[in-house]
């Protein structure tokens, strides 16, 4: 530990704080990207299978055209994926020279799941018009599955920098490496499933909030809605709006998890600055008493822990933690409202009333929810960051002791802020010549069998 204190020392404030915000940058966007490189072949998947068993084309055309579009991302999210590895090393040689052995077999899971997914994607992409449209279909299967797999190996690692398990300390040194407890540590199943039902919600609001936007055109123009924006819509929407309100439940449960493992982050989300009994709940301006308690403890006189019982130099950022945290439950809240009037539209067409409800003021908040649900992943993901601080390693290594001692490291910020720019300019380029493609030009839907 003192060695990681001597090369703390040679590190001045502005580079560390500089390795911390390129991180925060880098992992902030590349979330994004791979939330939607998880949601992205699943609702391809949707939308084939809907092919089959209709042999309706335009069920087809979504799914040729989702898929493409998830390989640009796919690329995309490779490079990211790529300098936050390297980041790792650059940034955090403290961390990674004294833990890496502990965390490190995730990370090769990782890459062998990410081969799989890279090539079962370039199979299904290849194999249109070449394979029997049931072999095609079952191709994007291990897509999906890697995708999922690949996502959930990352994230036992950062459950694990939240709950760390698997090794022991002796003298300084790590000793009795055991991997598999460290990826299965108590956090990874809560952390997995909230990072995974959010990626699915961000890709389905995502590609929904494309479809709402041309729909909305076809309103303003005065002409019946396309039924390629109707079923690009449906199929996305109801994706996010299924994982809603699973959200809320695990939502839920990762906070009481919070509660027990994490109580000092639990303070900091949720405002409590004393110890005490009968804690209120608090959102925004609005106050319930003693909610909290009964909330947490189902007893309104449970007594829970404050800022104030803890030191000092062991608090995170409590206002940035708090207000990633509000925001992220006030969008999942709204994102859940919508859910609900979709789901109640879906019920009253099924009765023979009304039809979805394709209308002007639904569409116009239809198509903000897939940005609003991008911002709730990045609050939810500051909270858990800026929770953990000033922790690197929950309660074991503290970020100062793992940062790269060299100076220049805020150059290396600069870089890569105009590097990613390039690259955001590059991709969005891109996926608007894909979207405008003439229709002359969009290749023909082979003919489908009908499944059943």
């Amino acid at each position: 530990m003192e060695t990681f204190a001597i090369l703390a020392d040679a590190a001045t404030p502005a580079d560390f704080a500089a390795a911390r915000q390129q991180m925060a940058f880098t992992l902030g966007f590349h979330i994004i990207l791979a939330s939607i490189g998880i949601g992205l072949p699943a609702i391809t998947l949707l939308a084939e299978w809907r092919a089959l068993r209709t042999g309706d084309r335009v069920y087809a055309e979504l799914a040729r055209r989702w898929m493409k579009a998830a390989g640009v991302l796919f690329a995309v999210g490779a490079v990211s994926g790529t300098v936050l590895s390297f980041e790792m090393g650059t940034l955090w040689p403290g961390f990674m020279d004294k833990y890496g052995q502990v965390f490190g077999a995730a990370f090769a899971l990782e890459g062998i799941a990410f081969f799989i997914e890279a090539i079962f994607m370039g199979i299904y992409l290849y194999g249109w018009d070449r394979l029997p449209p049931k072999v095609h279909f079952l191709t994007g299967i291990p897509v999906v599955i890697a995708g999922l797999l690949s996502a959930s190996f990352v994230v036992t690692v950062n459950s694990w920098m939240n709950n760390p398990r698997g090794f022991k300390l002796v003298n300084g040194e790590v000793t009795e490496v055991d991997p598999i407890a460290a990826m299965l540590n108590p956090n990874t199943p809560v952390q997995a499933a909230h990072l995974l039902l959010a990626s699915l919600m961000v890709c389905g609001f995502t590609v929904a909030s494309v479809y709402a936007v041309a729909l909305l055109r076809d309103h303003r123009r005065g002409r019946p809605l396309d039924p390629y924006h109707r079923r690009g819509f449906a199929i996305p929407f109801t994706l996010g709006a299924v994982c809603a309100p699973l959200q809320v439940l695990v939502g839920d449960w990762a906070v009481r998890h919070v509660h027990e493992h994490q109580p000092i982050k639990f303070a900091a989300m949720e405002g409590i600055e004393h110890t005490g009994a009968e804690q209120p709940f608090k959102f925004a301006i609005f106050e319930i008493p003693g909610a909290l308690s009964l909330m947490t403890t189902f007893d309104v006189n449970g007594v829970l822990r404050g800022l104030d019982s803890f030191p000092a130099s062991e608090q995170p950022p409590a206002e940035v933690v708090r207000i990633g945290f509000e925001l992220m439950i006030a969008i999942g809240t709204a994102l859940l409202a919508l859910a609900a009037w979709w789901a109640l539209a879906w019920w009253r067409h099924r009765r023979g009333h009304e039809g979805l409800p394709y209308r002007p003021w639904f569409l116009r908040i239809a198509a903000l929810a897939g940005v609003a649900a991008a911002v709730a992943m990045e609050a939810g993901w500051t909270t858990t960051e800026v929770g953990r601080q000033p922790w690197i390693v929950y309660g074991v290594m503290r970020t100062e002791e793992a940062v790269n001692p060299s100076p220049g490291l805020r150059f290396g910020l600069y870089v890569v802020l105009v590097v990613y720019a390039v690259l955001a300019v590059a991709t969005i380029s891109v996926l608007r010549r894909m979207r405008r493609r003439p229709e002359r030009e969009r290749p023909a839907a082979r003919e489908l069998e009908v499944v059943g």
